[in-house]
C-alpha cells in the first residue's frame, strides 16, 4: 500500500546523497587522513545523525523550527561555526617536516568515537537537512501515513545514508588513494578546509523560505 510512497522517498533521498555537501567532505577527510576505520565510523555517525532529523520531523518540531526565524538562525549559525572551525583548522595544515611520517605512524590513531562524533555533529547540525526532512515528512509523505510506517522510512534513510558513506570511506581509504594524497597531504587538507569553509559561509547565508 505504501510502496509508491516509499519509492518516492528513496528516489528523493538518492538524489540528495548524490549532491556533495558537508557530510561527503567530512567523510572523505576522515578516510584520507585517518584511514578506513575512522572513515567508516564517521560514516556511521552521519547515518546516525539522520535519526535526529527523523525524530523531530515525526514530533513536529521541524515545523516549529521552519516557522521560527530565531530558532532557524540559531541552528544555522551553530552549524556554520562548526564547519568554519573544522575548515580553518585544515587550512592551517603545514608541509610534513623530515621524519614527520615516522612520528605520525607512532602517534595515537584516530579514535572511533572521535570520528563517529564528527560525522554525527556534522549531519545533525545541518539546517539544510532540517528543511529537507521537513519537506519530506510534510509534502512527500502523507500526514495520514501511520507513524510506524513513517518511522520505518526513517530507519531506511539512516541505514541507506550510512551505507552510502561507508562506501565513500572505503573508496577514499584505499592505500593507493591515501598514498597519492599523502605526497601532497597538506594541500589536500587545505583544499578540504577551503571546501568546508565555503560550505560554512554558504550555510551562514542560507535564508528561511
Amino acid at each position: 500500500m505504501y510502496w509508491m510512497e516509499f519509492f518516492t522517498v528513496a528516489l528523493i533521498h538518492l538524489l540528495a546523497l548524490a549532491s556533495p555537501g558537508p557530510d561527503f567532505a567530512i567523510v572523505v577527510r576522515e578516510s584520507v587522513a585517518h584511514g578506513r576505520r575512522a572513515g567508516v565510523f564517521c560514516a556511521l555517525g552521519v547515518g546516525t545523525g539522520i535519526f535526529v532529523h527523523v525524530a523531530y520531523s515525526l514530533l513536529g518540531i521541524g515545523l516549529i523550527v521552519s516557522q521560527s526565524i530565531v530558532l532557524f538562525n540559531a541552528l544555522k549559525w551553530l552549524a556554520a561555526a562548526y564547519l568554519l572551525y573544522i575548515g580553518f583548522k585544515a587550512l592551517r595544515a603545514q608541509p610534513a617536516a623530515p621524519g614527520a611520517v615516522q612520528e605520525q605512524a607512532a602517534a595515537p590513531a584516530r579514535t572511533p568515537r572521535g570520528a563517529f562524533v564528527t560525522g554525527f555533529v556534522t549531519n545533525g547540525l545541518n539546517p539544510k537537512a532540517t528543511l529537507f526532512f521537513l519537506s519530506l515528512f510534510t509534502v512527500v509523505i502523507n500526514p495520514h501515513t501511520p507513524l510506524l510506517v513513517q518511522g520505518g522510512y526513517g530507519v531506511y534513510l539512516a541505514v541507506a545514508t550510512a551505507l552510502w558513506f561507508c562506501l565513500v570511506a572505503m573508496l577514499f581509504s584505499q592505500q593507493r588513494v591515501r598514498d597519492g594524497f599523502a605526497r601532497l597531504g597538506h594541500w589536500f587538507d587545505r583544499l578540504m578546509g577551503a571546501v568546508l569553509v565555503g560550505l560554512g559561509i554558504k550555510l551562514a547565508f542560507t535564508e528561511l523560505k
